[in-house]
């Protein structure tokens, strides 16, 4: 038989990852290898209410180390991040942590790389400033308490604008993923179903569409079917009557991360292309739109697909997509799928998780047909398998108002 080829590709660098419940107690352990000043970024009051910030706040104590710290809400802004950056450049810190959801991960993520450099975070947006990023910053450790957004692993943060002239937008570097990830799934059991149902929806979004990337490799795809072999059985318990079990969260917060790992070196498709635009122009969630716009998206995706077989190169993604839908249809072990029936299934199966998971419509946010133009105009088809037009694109977003 004739070896198959493997395409030359790069992989950019994880971090150093303590997984599993209960491993949050060795944070003062992991942290204190970068300094004994650490500034740490929280969100929101649920973690002080479980008592779960008191239990960290002790453990970076009892390793020596000096604890400044800061709540912050909602989406991360340029605004934000300066005035933290400003206060703690003449205060110092050694190191960053994050304890929170994605906004929690990316505002930490972004104030550690500003720290070192003078100047506002504007300068170094894509797409906004003029200034790239030249990688410093300080040690910056992440710990979720979602399954979603994979930020953890990523070598981005994500910042916001919300308005007519909004915009999301990415502060990027390599250096900027994170020292060390800490993963533990009891962070999880108390966050509220609409929360987790959004994150999960993100994961498993990032996770399908990193793997029909174009710029997908036999890594990420190894990955990516690693993830979404776990969120198959999760990622509706995990918002229903499994919500209080801890392998259930666990299994999601695995597949969140490497949908962080695979989407920082496979890139995102039209769903992502799409939530930028959406998300800078509504205070929308991203996974909520996420959720809303992967299945009209995939279904046009895979049409678009079965219409261009002979291509080989669409041949090969088709079948990723056979085969993730006979994942998801238990069917996996019974030989290899070889249908297209199986692919137009998995369109079914995302429509069926996102009605079961009860997420809101777009236009429960406030959004109307005469908005689509703009955010349409504003989107890309980043890495979708299918290059679909600015039509296929309003088609996407008008059905899910």
């Amino acid at each position: 038989m004739k070896a198959k080829k493997i395409d030359p590709f790069q992989c950019a660098s994880i971090p150093a990852v303590f997984f599993g419940a209960g491993v949050m107690k060795n944070i003062g352990t992991a942290a204190s290898r970068y300094g004994k000043t650490v500034l740490l970024v929280t969100g929101g009051s649920s973690l002080a209410r479980s008592g779960r910030l008191d239990e960290i706040v002790s453990h970076l104590r009892g390793a020596d180390m000096t604890v400044s710290h800061i709540v912050v809400t909602g989406e991360p802004s340029p605004e934000k991040v300066d005035e933290v950056t400003g206060e703690y450049r003449k205060k110092g810190a050694d190191l960053v942590i994050s304890v929170g959801g994605g906004s929690v991960i990316d505002f930490g993520k972004a104030v550690s790389a500003m720290m070192p450099v003078e100047g506002s975070v504007l300068d170094y947006l894509e797409g906004v400033g003029t200034k790239s990023p030249d990688g410093r910053k300080l040690p910056f450790l992440a710990c979720p308490t979602t399954a979603g957004t994979g930020s953890e692993a990523t070598k981005n943060a994500v910042l916001s604008r919300v308005g007519d002239n909004g915009f999301k937008k990415s502060l990027r570097h390599d250096n900027y993923i994170p020292n060390a990830a800490i993963i533990d799934p009891e962070l999880s059991v108390e966050c509220p179903q609409d929360i987790t149902a959004a994150c999960g929806m993100d994961a498993f979004t990032q996770l399908l569409e990193a793997y029909v990337s174009t710029k997908a490799n036999p890594l990420t795809d190894a990955l990516c079917e690693s993830g979404l072999r776990y969120i198959t059985d999760a990622i509706v318990p995990s918002a229903t009557q499994g919500a209080g079990d801890v392998t259930v969260r666990g299994n999601m917060a695995y597949a969140a991360f490497l949908s962080g790992v695979t989407l920082a070196n496979a890139g995102l498709g039209v769903v992502h292309g799409l939530a930028s635009p959406v998300g800078g122009r509504f205070p929308i969630p991203h996974g909520v739109v996420c959720a809303n716009l992967m299945g009209p998206a995939l279904r046009l995706t895979v049409a678009g697909l079965v219409e261009m077989q002979d291509d080989p190169a669409s041949h090969t993604v088709l079948d990723k997509f056979t085969r993730i839908g006979a994942l998801f249809s238990n069917e996996v072990d019974r030989g290899k799928p070889d249908t297209v029936d199986h692919a137009r299934r998995l369109v079914d199966t995302v429509y069926d998780i996102t009605e079961k998971l009860g997420v809101p419509r777009l236009g429960s946010y406030g959004m109307t047909e005469s908005d689509v133009d703009e955010i349409v105009s504003k989107a890309d088809n980043k890495n979708n398998p299918v290059p679909l037009t600015s039509d296929h694109m309003r088609e996407i977003v008008l059905e899910r108002i």
